[in-house]
């Protein structure tokens, strides 16, 4: 007979067993005690994180033979023995994956009727409930309204969100949590204690993150590399089974994206890739390590679950580059992973998205400088010595109407990119909404492009550059979001030009508009 699997052999048995759920339990535990048991459950929460394994333990203990509320379940009566060799005919699954229609659920309707056999409830696990069409939704609603006093239903799903509003009304709701690394590392550690194996920590640790926060997958990988009982499990032996890079490497191309080093960091993903690394493990791990800096830069290393060491080094690489290239990096090497298909070039993805990252780092780092250089060979020469241009009052003729500006945006857009070669991905979402004299008031309705341009004079002075070389006049750019430019108030007339269109279109063909004097 072949062995038992291991995420099968050690699922909990009972409540306490159970880990990281700590406030499911408690209240299911309550429940049972105080005698207030609900008709229907609704158990939600990511892939392995022991929604099916707790409606079982429920199920187990609202049919304990056992007096004492407070060992249910407890695995020794004969109803705990028959539940846990999957014996037990009023514990009813259904796995809605395979019972979509309309006529299953109205089959489960149908017998639901019948008295327990055995125990003093009927209870009926449906998991995957999201997968029910909609009139096996409508059929299931009659019976979670109306259920009979022996019943208890319990629904599980990944997916809470196709769970139709009028079944989630009646039903108790749980959400189940990820688990933690330390949770799933600790888990991990008292199985291979109780098979009698070995493992370093660190072994542990790289396994539980690769389960993304799912117990029964951690143990299926644990399983999976598990293959001689003699051996030690090392970090080393995890890498080259699981096909994830050495933390060395990782740890290297994130410093050579700091250091805009393509060279290095190319030579870090081809010895990894060369060594068994598996290309998209290797994109993952990455993202974590630059997400992990960006959590430390902007609400500190605590939040980070790492060791003392890592948090050092997240917050030594975290005061060394700017927030805009790190999130770039991450949405790059995030869209790299999530694109990946292999191919006969297997790294090239992660070759790429280094190369984005790198460039659009050494483009945020000297916006100003690299302006500099080409407008000196475009501009007029007296063009590099001007003062900047006083900002004018509002009122005061536009030195460029308006309306002439946004005709030409996209040759100012290439005018910007010739400077910086980034800057005409986010201004493609501004126009200009007025000129007064030589001020140019760029304005977007867009919260989140305001926001990458407004903080950062370097950025509009590349704008100014652009319009410069395109104008020949130089202008000084005002960046305002469109709702606070329709605040702005206009000393030269009293009219409320924004209620009126024809005269705000008047004034954007450069029209000047005055009040007209009645007496």
């Amino acid at each position: 007979m072949p062995e038992q699997a291991l995420y099968l052999k050690w699922r909990p048995t009972t409540f306490e067993d159970v880990v990281g759920q700590e406030h499911i339990t408690r209240t299911l535990r309550n429940a049972l005690k105080s005698q207030r048991v609900r008709h229907a459950y609704l158990f939600s929460g990511p892939r392995g994180t022991g929604k099916t394994t707790s409606a079982r333990l429920l199920a187990k203990a609202l049919n304990c033979l056992n007096p004492d509320p407070d060992v249910r379940p407890c695995n020794e009566c004969a109803t705990c023995v028959a539940v846990n060799e999957g014996r037990f005919l009023d514990l009813i699954e259904i796995d809605a994956a395979t019972h979509t229609g309309v006529d299953d659920v109205r089959d489960l309707r149908d017998k639901i009727a019948f008295a327990p056999g055995e125990g003093r409830y009927k209870v009926y696990i449906i998991d995957e409930v999201h997968r029910f069409t909609g009139n096996a939704f409508d059929a299931l609603l009659k019976t979670l309204e109306e259920p009979p006093d022996h019943a208890v239903f319990v629904l599980a799903t990944t997916e809470i969100d196709k769970v139709p509003a009028t079944i989630k009304s009646r039903c108790l709701q749980f959400e189940f949590r990820r688990f933690t690394v330390t949770e799933v590392a600790d888990r991990l550690e008292k199985i291979i204690t109780a098979e009698g194996l070995r493992a370093e920590r660190a072994a542990l640790e790289i396994i539980a993150r690769q389960g993304t926060g799912s117990m029964r997958d951690s143990i299926s990988l644990l399983d999976q590399i598990v293959t001689d009982p003699e051996a030690v499990i090392t970090a080393a032996l995890v890498q080259r089974v699981l096909g994830t890079a050495s933390l060395a490497a990782v740890k290297e191309l994130v410093t050579a994206i700091i250091h805009t080093d393509a060279a290095h960091g190319l030579r870090v993903i081809h010895s990894a890739v060369d060594g068994g690394t598996d290309p998209r493990q290797f994109g993952q791990q990455v993202v974590e390590h630059l997400r992990n800096v960006l959590l430390t830069q902007t609400a500190g290393a605590e939040l980070v679950e790492a060791s003392g060491e890592d948090r050092a080094l997240y917050t030594e690489q975290a005061a060394q580059i700017n927030r805009p290239v790190l999130v770039r990096a991450i949405r790059i090497f995030n869209e790299a992973v999530n694109n990946y298909k292999g191919g006969w070039q297997p790294q090239l993805s992660l070759e790429l998205a280094l190369i984005d990252s790198v460039r659009g780092e050494v483009v945020e780092e000297a916006p100003v400088q690299v302006a500099r250089k080409s407008v000196s060979t475009t501009a007029p020469a007296a063009e590099s010595v001007e003062p900047e241009p006083a900002p004018t009052p509002p009122g005061t003729p536009p030195a460029i109407p308006a309306a002439v500006i946004n005709e030409q945006w996209d040759q100012v857009l290439q005018a910007m990119g010739k400077i910086n070669r980034t800057s005409p991905e986010v201004m493609r979402y501004f126009r200009v909404q007025r000129v007064d004299g030589n001020t140019v008031y760029v304005c977007t309705d867009n919260q989140v492009y305001f926001d990458r341009i407004y903080p950062y004079p370097e950025k509009k002075k590349i704008v100014e550059q652009a319009l410069s070389m395109m104008f020949r006049v130089r202008l000084h750019v005002q960046v305002v979001k469109v709702s606070d430019m329709n605040n702005l108030s206009d000393e030269t007339t009293s009219v409320n030009i924004k209620d009126d269109p024809l005269l705000a279109t008047g004034r954007e063909l450069g029209a000047e508009i005055r009040p007209v004097n009645k007496s």
